[in-house]
Protein backbone atom coordinates (compact mmCIF):
# COMPACT_ATOMS: atom_id res chain seq x y z
CA UNK A 1 0.00 0.00 0.00
CA UNK A 2 0.70 3.64 -0.58
CA UNK A 3 0.01 6.99 1.15
CA UNK A 4 -2.69 9.22 -0.16
CA UNK A 5 -2.51 12.93 1.30
CA UNK A 6 -4.44 15.88 0.52
CA UNK A 7 -3.77 19.43 2.15
CA UNK A 8 -5.96 22.41 1.62
CA UNK A 9 -4.95 25.81 2.13
CA UNK A 10 -6.94 28.97 2.29
CA UNK A 11 -4.78 32.37 0.24
CA UNK A 12 -4.91 35.63 2.18
CA UNK A 13 -4.53 37.15 -1.30
CA UNK A 14 -5.30 35.94 -4.94
CA UNK A 15 -3.33 34.25 -6.93
CA UNK A 16 -1.06 36.12 -8.75
CA UNK A 17 -0.73 39.32 -6.71
CA UNK A 18 1.75 40.79 -4.91
CA UNK A 19 0.72 39.33 -1.37
CA UNK A 20 1.32 35.81 -2.52
CA UNK A 21 4.28 36.47 -4.10
CA UNK A 22 6.68 34.86 -1.78
CA UNK A 23 4.24 31.67 -2.13
CA UNK A 24 4.55 31.91 -5.50
CA UNK A 25 8.48 32.15 -5.94
CA UNK A 26 8.92 29.39 -3.14
CA UNK A 27 6.66 26.91 -4.68
CA UNK A 28 8.53 25.52 -7.86
CA UNK A 29 11.84 24.80 -5.71
CA UNK A 30 9.68 22.94 -2.91
CA UNK A 31 7.62 20.68 -5.27
CA UNK A 32 11.21 20.40 -7.49
CA UNK A 33 12.69 19.11 -4.27
CA UNK A 34 9.38 17.06 -3.14
CA UNK A 35 9.28 15.00 -6.91
CA UNK A 36 13.12 14.07 -5.63
CA UNK A 37 12.67 13.01 -2.44
CA UNK A 38 12.88 9.57 -1.45
CA UNK A 39 9.33 7.76 -1.13
CA UNK A 40 7.73 10.14 -3.34
CA UNK A 41 5.19 8.40 -6.21
CA UNK A 42 3.22 10.83 -7.73
CA UNK A 43 1.75 14.52 -7.41
CA UNK A 44 -0.42 17.18 -8.60
CA UNK A 45 -2.28 20.47 -7.58
CA UNK A 46 -5.03 22.71 -8.23
CA UNK A 47 -5.37 26.47 -7.18
CA UNK A 48 -9.69 27.34 -6.50
CA UNK A 49 -10.40 30.66 -7.03
CA UNK A 50 -12.62 32.65 -4.64
CA UNK A 51 -15.95 32.32 -6.35
CA UNK A 52 -15.54 28.83 -8.27
CA UNK A 53 -17.86 26.58 -7.26
CA UNK A 54 -17.86 23.91 -8.96
CA UNK A 55 -14.38 22.35 -8.02
CA UNK A 56 -14.50 19.52 -5.52
CA UNK A 57 -13.31 21.67 -2.93
CA UNK A 58 -15.22 24.93 -3.48
CA UNK A 59 -17.10 23.96 -0.25
CA UNK A 60 -14.21 25.00 1.62
CA UNK A 61 -13.15 28.42 0.05
CA UNK A 62 -15.22 30.34 3.26
CA UNK A 63 -14.28 34.10 2.34
CA UNK A 64 -10.65 33.18 1.24
CA UNK A 65 -8.99 34.46 -1.62
CA UNK A 66 -8.92 30.82 -3.04
CA UNK A 67 -7.50 27.59 -2.22
CA UNK A 68 -4.23 25.34 -2.88
CA UNK A 69 -4.99 21.79 -2.97
CA UNK A 70 -2.23 19.03 -3.10
CA UNK A 71 -2.86 16.00 -3.74
CA UNK A 72 0.34 13.46 -3.34
CA UNK A 73 1.09 9.64 -3.20
CA UNK A 74 3.86 8.64 -1.07
CA UNK A 75 5.66 5.17 -0.24
CA UNK A 76 5.23 5.14 3.16
CA UNK A 77 4.37 8.04 6.07
CA UNK A 78 7.94 7.95 7.15
CA UNK A 79 8.84 9.36 3.06
CA UNK A 80 5.93 12.09 3.77
CA UNK A 81 7.05 13.39 7.22
CA UNK A 82 10.97 13.88 5.86
CA UNK A 83 9.82 15.77 2.99
CA UNK A 84 6.97 18.09 5.36
CA UNK A 85 9.66 18.90 8.21
CA UNK A 86 12.52 19.13 6.46
CA UNK A 87 14.79 20.97 3.62
CA UNK A 88 12.77 23.58 1.68
CA UNK A 89 9.35 22.69 2.90
CA UNK A 90 10.41 23.03 6.13
CA UNK A 91 11.48 26.70 5.62
CA UNK A 92 7.55 27.41 3.49
CA UNK A 93 6.15 26.09 6.85
CA UNK A 94 7.57 28.82 8.72
CA UNK A 95 6.19 31.57 5.90
CA UNK A 96 2.83 29.44 5.80
CA UNK A 97 0.90 32.54 8.16
CA UNK A 98 2.16 35.21 5.05
CA UNK A 99 0.32 33.50 2.64
CA UNK A 100 -2.89 30.92 4.24
CA UNK A 101 -5.25 31.79 6.53
CA UNK A 102 -5.33 29.85 10.06
CA UNK A 103 -8.29 26.84 10.10
CA UNK A 104 -9.30 25.95 12.83
CA UNK A 105 -10.47 22.43 11.55
CA UNK A 106 -7.42 19.64 10.20
CA UNK A 107 -6.57 20.78 6.52
CA UNK A 108 -4.24 17.41 5.56
CA UNK A 109 -5.70 13.84 5.35
CA UNK A 110 -4.11 11.06 5.38
CA UNK A 111 -5.83 7.73 4.17
CA UNK A 112 -3.80 4.07 2.56
CA UNK A 113 -4.01 3.08 -1.33
CA UNK A 114 -3.47 0.29 -3.60
CA UNK A 115 0.17 0.72 -5.28
CA UNK A 116 -0.19 2.18 -8.28
CA UNK A 117 -3.29 4.14 -7.72
CA UNK A 118 -3.41 7.93 -8.25
CA UNK A 119 -6.45 9.13 -6.19
CA UNK A 120 -8.60 12.30 -7.54
CA UNK A 121 -9.98 15.67 -5.93
CA UNK A 122 -13.02 14.19 -5.60
CA UNK A 123 -11.83 11.11 -3.33
CA UNK A 124 -9.20 13.66 -1.61
CA UNK A 125 -12.23 16.15 -0.43
CA UNK A 126 -14.77 13.36 0.65
CA UNK A 127 -11.22 11.88 2.82
CA UNK A 128 -10.99 15.41 4.41
CA UNK A 129 -14.92 15.79 5.13
CA UNK A 130 -15.41 12.38 6.77
CA UNK A 131 -12.26 13.57 9.04
CA UNK A 132 -13.71 16.84 9.93
CA UNK A 133 -16.84 14.93 11.14
CA UNK A 134 -15.34 11.78 12.07
CA UNK A 135 -11.96 12.35 13.60
CA UNK A 136 -9.40 9.79 12.35
CA UNK A 137 -10.79 6.45 11.37
CA UNK A 138 -9.37 4.19 8.60
CA UNK A 139 -10.61 5.57 6.12
CA UNK A 140 -9.10 9.21 6.83
CA UNK A 141 -6.00 10.16 9.55
CA UNK A 142 -3.67 12.21 10.40
CA UNK A 143 0.18 12.15 10.89
CA UNK A 144 -0.54 12.86 14.40
CA UNK A 145 -3.35 10.02 14.45
CA UNK A 146 -1.75 7.68 12.13
CA UNK A 147 -3.89 4.22 10.49
CA UNK A 148 -1.48 1.38 9.96
CA UNK A 149 -2.15 0.08 6.34
CA UNK A 150 -4.99 -2.23 5.66
CA UNK A 151 -3.11 -6.18 6.65
CA UNK A 152 -0.73 -3.95 8.99
CA UNK A 153 -2.86 -4.33 11.99
CA UNK A 154 -6.53 -3.19 13.30
CA UNK A 155 -7.54 -0.14 15.01
CA UNK A 156 -5.50 3.41 15.68
CA UNK A 157 -1.54 3.12 14.95
CA UNK A 158 0.39 2.36 18.42
CA UNK A 159 4.08 1.04 18.92
CA UNK A 160 4.49 -0.69 15.12
CA UNK A 161 3.28 2.03 13.09
CA UNK A 162 5.23 5.63 11.92
CA UNK A 163 5.92 8.10 14.40
CA UNK A 164 5.09 11.56 12.70
CA UNK A 165 7.37 14.78 14.16
CA UNK A 166 4.85 16.81 13.17
CA UNK A 167 1.29 17.42 11.95
CA UNK A 168 1.38 16.61 8.09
Amino acid sequence: MHLAQVNVSRLLAPLPSPGSAGFVTASGPVEAEGAAAPGFVWRTHVTVPAGRRTHPFSWDLGDSAGLVVNLSVWESLEALDRFVHDGLHREALRRRREWFARHPEPTSALWWVPVGRRPRMPDAAERLRHLREHGPTAYAFTARHPWPAPGDGEGPAGAAAPAARGAV
